[in-house]
């Protein structure tokens, strides 16, 4: 009995999807132009239902949902703050900042050093070289301090990192991958498909946390590659033909019919946009298209916008697709009887020249 009220439930659920899906095209529509809350979600306008909304037409457009990064889009991603982790050691070909107060008058000893391979730092022609590479900065402040002080009489050091020779810069463009990841380098590939742009500045950040302190970086789609929308020519017996667009969030079923050049002479002027429930929940819609009323009417009601994953399906001639059919049937014999018809001219013709052409008489 429980299983027989579960299933009665599911049942009537999928059913007032399916209402709901009917009158809305399955699609969470808010008009452009409504504010939006906090969250940055439109706001809906008060007193109506989600299943009392039209689908988005040429005047009445809808802005699509909070973009969903997926295969193959590109991501460019910067980088803001990237500050390692203490204690940081200096490497070699790092560039230090340093500054002495106390030096020589005319050799100042004050800008970016950078330390050469051999992990050795130049002061200048008066101060030497002071070996740094494998200290942390307050080591490296006591070492230049205690060679600076057989020149000089009481030296004050500051040490700072300027840039890191070690540290991977990670600012550009970065294509997802088709395992969902973006690959940051030395500091390892992160997982951000089916994230939006937001979450996946957290997780990039979660992730350069483990070897920078605090880090900060700004994420930004660079290549929109993964929303489309699908014009399906039906072929009139020939095959179908079908084209991927890409989507922008402005096109309606004109823009569409532009992306193909027009309708061909296989094609009707029947057509409709086949709508997919998201998520496989509630029913899938189909829009029905008047591509008169569109075209020599100059009306707008069925001129909808297309959203990701949409159909346009243009049906074919009727007209043309039973000449083709007409033809698939009627060749097979057309081919048999050409094959009869040569076979018995060339009887009559043997039969005409009993010494064949070998005599040269014709």
């Amino acid at each position: 009995m429980r299983r027989r009220l579960a299933n009665i439930l599911k049942i009537v659920a999928a059913g007032a999807l399916c209402g709901a899906g009917a009158m809305a095209g399955c699609q969470s529509i808010v008009t452009r132009g409504q504010q939006p809350t906090l969250d940055g979600a439109p706001a809906v306008q008060e007193g109506v239902l989600p299943f009392q909304r039209s689908a988005p037409t040429e005047k009445d457009k809808t802005s699509l949902p909070t973009y969903v990064i997926e295969p193959p889009d590109t991501l460019l991603i910067d980088a803001v703050k990237l500050v390692p982790k203490p204690p940081y050691k200096i490497e070699p070909l790092d560039i230090l900042q340093i500054l002495v107060i106390g030096t020589l008058m005319d050799q100042p000893i004050s800008g970016q050093y950078p330390v050469d391979p051999g992990g050795m730092v130049d002061l200048g022609p008066s101060y030497g070289k002071v070996r740094v590479s494998g200290l942390t900065f307050d080591d490296a402040k006591k070492a230049i301090d205690k060679h600076l002080r057989r020149i000089l009489r009481e030296p004050e050091v500051s040490v700072s990192l300027a840039q890191s020779a070690g540290q991977q810069q990670i600012g550009g463009e970065h294509l997802v991958g088709p395992d969902g990841t973006v690959n940051l380098g030395t500091y390892g590939r992160i997982y951000v498909a089916g994230m939006t742009v937001a979450e996946a500045r957290a997780a990039i950040e979660q992730k350069l946390s483990e070897k920078i302190r605090e880090p900060k970086v700004s994420v930004d789609i660079f290549t929109y590659g993964s929303k489309f929308f699908y014009v399906i020519t039906e072929g009139a017996g020939n095959g179908d033909n079908v084209l991927r667009v890409p989507i922008t969030g402005n096109e309606t079923v004109l823009d569409a019919i532009c992306a193909v050049n027009g309708t061909s002479r296989l094609s009707s002027q029947h057509m409709w946009i086949a709508r997919p429930a998201p998520g496989g929940l509630g029913c899938d819609q189909v829009l029905p298209v008047n591509w008169k009323e569109i075209t020599k009417g100059g009306a707008t009601a069925t001129n909808y916008q297309m959203l990701p994953g949409d159909r346009l399906f243009i049906a074919e001639s009727k007209m043309v697709a039973f000449g083709t059919y007409l033809s698939k049937i009627t060749s097979p014999f057309e081919r048999a009887l050409g094959v009869t018809l040569l076979g018995t001219t060339t009887i009559q013709t043997s039969r005409r020249f009993p010494k064949g052409f070998a005599g040269g008489v014709l």
